[in-house]
């Protein structure tokens, strides 16, 4: 076996030694679990939704206040994305690239949004923005309203899921070093080059995937959205919001049909996933395979 071909074997999972009967076990179990937490609430979802027939399903959707809650949705979704794309690209950058003081508070700041529940998190921006806030009257002197609009929806929105990019790129990053950068630079690049041709280029298939996950949670965030809206139909009730009112008032096929449309971005988004994890599996293989030199570093790079 060549070098190359040895880096990529490297690069596949080894055989396990296990038993025949224990594998299956485990693989029954595993599959067991699935179905019963993952399949099969999934399918009710859509049984649910369909009890009625497709023309029910159809009206629960077009109805005036589910595409009032879809566009919201989409449109918090077009504006935290992008933020937290240009947000995490950078912190990632200076926490991975640089040696500053005050680094490990930035980093621990980055993960905040994981440890505070979204609850506690959108009751800081009604304590911040609210009429009785730290900044409530000047905002109410200046007819500026945050809280129970759309604005205070996308602020929440941003803080939830702001390490999810950040988080993908920062252990990418410090794995691949500063070595390329330097290069460019020693040959004359200047900084916006050797990002966008350097960099840019080694970390793509993480940011796409951190990308994926901060819109399906951007799409999908209830507690946080839930403080800071109001409940106001047709305003500010995004697709999860409106799922609540609508099961709440017994309106369970409109309910469920909303939540489907819901349980399809899941899907989509799974999708999407596994075809970038594919796409990146198979640029890895043909990476080690043109400098098998660098097997070491790339599987490094790639974990």
């Amino acid at each position: 076996m060549s070098r190359s071909q040895q880096s990529v074997a490297q690069l596949r999972l080894p055989r396990t030694t296990e038993s025949a009967w224990v594998r299956r076990t485990l693989i029954g179990v595993a599959l067991g679990f699935m179905f019963l937490f993952l399949v099969l609430p999934l399918a009710a979802v859509f049984t649910e939704a369909l009890r009625l027939g497709w023309f029910a399903y159809l009206s629960a959707i077009q109805e005036p206040d589910a595409q009032a809650a879809i566009r919201l949705t989409l449109l918090t979704a077009a504006v935290a994305v992008p933020l937290n794309l240009l947000f995490g690209v950078a912190a990632a950058w200076a926490v991975a690239k640089h040696e500053f003081w005050g680094k490990s508070f930035l980093t621990t700041l980055i993960d905040l949004p994981f440890s505070v529940s979204p609850v506690v998190a959108g009751l800081i921006y009604v304590l911040v923005f609210g009429a009785h806030g730290w900044l409530g009257p000047w905002l109410l002197e200046h007819d500026i309203q945050i809280i129970f609009a759309v604005p205070g929806i996308i602020l929440v929105t941003l803080f939830v899921t702001f390490p999810f990019i950040a988080r993908e790129l920062i252990p990418l990053m410090q794995a691949q070093g500063n070595e390329e950068e330097q290069a460019a630079l020693v040959l004359g690049a200047s900084g916006w080059q050797t990002f966008w041709r350097v960099t840019v280029p080694n970390i793509k298939w993480g940011l796409i995937y951190g990308v994926i996950l901060c819109n399906a949670r951007a799409m999908g965030e209830f507690g946080a959205v839930s403080v800071v809206s109001g409940h106001i139909r047709g305003q500010t009730n995004t697709m999860p919001l409106h799922v609540e009112v609508l099961y709440n008032e017994y309106q369970a096929v409109a309910a469920f049909a909303v939540a489907s449309l819901l349980a399809l971005l899941a899907i989509v988004t799974l999708v999407i996933k596994s075809v970038v994890e594919w796409r990146h599996e198979n640029e890895l293989r043909a990476s080690v395979e043109l400098a098998p030199e660098r097997a070491p570093v790339i599987m490094k790079a790639s974990t």
